[in-house]
């Protein structure tokens, strides 16, 4: 009589995959979905329309306006101020919707579930952001200076490329709206809700500043100068035209370029370091 002895099956161990996602995939993956919605697309372009088409608009009003013979027409970067000032609005829904669209469709999660640290992801996204606005907005800069001096150079009323201070304005101008674009961006972080962020960035660059202005309180107009927008602005003119603002203001600080840009900076940080604590404690 003979026993059958089984034979132990044994299946060998599948080793688990100990690959992990570094930041440079995560900027990867951050390019592809920022280029691959719609709204960035739309955002940039009605962005870069703006600024082109009202620079060119403001220019030709200026240069045919009625004026004494022999008068100067006036400062070719002052048409670009107008411009960024309302083509920054599409850069501010752009950093809203670039972090809160994801919460809206719930992609928020497959990221944090890729990345569990979730701040790269974070980072990842206002980098992306921020070097995606700074070269559209130098693309747009240059186009609206080149046509501005196209159309109107023969009336003495374009930038000069050989001045040092119109170079910084404009290049302080795209790093103006690339901050504008994270400042958004720590928001929409923040409050993880889209009209919510828009609303509230929208007020605090457009409504707030005309607030603030319009009411006699000194105390107001203390502040006036340390909004985010104003301050920002700064970087966005030459020392000859903040030398004429600051002439035009009866008290409060005067800063410099690199003072105001440093105020806008840390409203940032004041909002993104909150965001990113939450990030971490709160459930996406």
């Amino acid at each position: 009589m003979s026993t059958a002895v089984a034979t132990p099956t044994t299946t060998p161990a599948v080793a688990t995959p100990k690959g992990t996602l570094s930041f440079a995939h995560l900027l990867r993956s951050e390019w592809i979905k920022f280029w691959s919605v719609r709204s960035t697309i739309w955002t940039l372009s009605i962005f870069l329309f703006a600024v082109v088409s009202l620079t060119e608009l403001i220019s030709l009003a200026v240069v045919n306006s009625p004026a004494d013979s022999g008068a100067p027409v006036g400062d070719p970067l002052a048409p670009f101020t107008v411009a960024v000032t309302l083509g920054q609005l599409a850069v501010a829904v752009l950093g809203t919707l670039t972090i809160t669209s994801e919460y809206t469709t719930g992609m928020i999660r497959s990221s944090l579930t890729a990345a569990p640290k979730r701040l790269p992801v974070l980072w990842s996204k206002a980098i992306i952001l921020a070097g995606s606005v700074f070269v559209g907005a130098l693309v747009a800069l240059a186009l609206a200076a080149l046509l501005q001096g196209v159309f109107f150079d023969s009336k003495n009323y374009s930038i000069d490329w050989s001045d040092g201070q119109t170079l910084r304005a404009l290049g302080g101008t795209a790093l103006y709206l690339a901050t504008i674009a994270v400042f958004s961006f720590a928001l929409g972080a923040l409050l993880r809700h889209s009209a919510a962020a828009v609303a509230t960035v929208l007020g605090l660059l457009l409504v707030a500043p005309i607030l603030l202005s319009a009411i006699p309180w000194r105390p107001l107009n203390y502040i006036f100068p340390f909004l985010p927008g104003v301050a920002g602005q700064q970087v966005t003119q030459t020392d000859a035209q903040l030398a004429e603002s600051a002439g035009q203001l009866p008290y409060g600080a005067d800063l410099s370029a690199w003072q105001g840009y440093g105020v806008l900076v840390a409203w940032v940080l004041a909002i993104l370091i909150p965001a990113a604590i939450l990030l971490k404690k709160r459930d996406a």
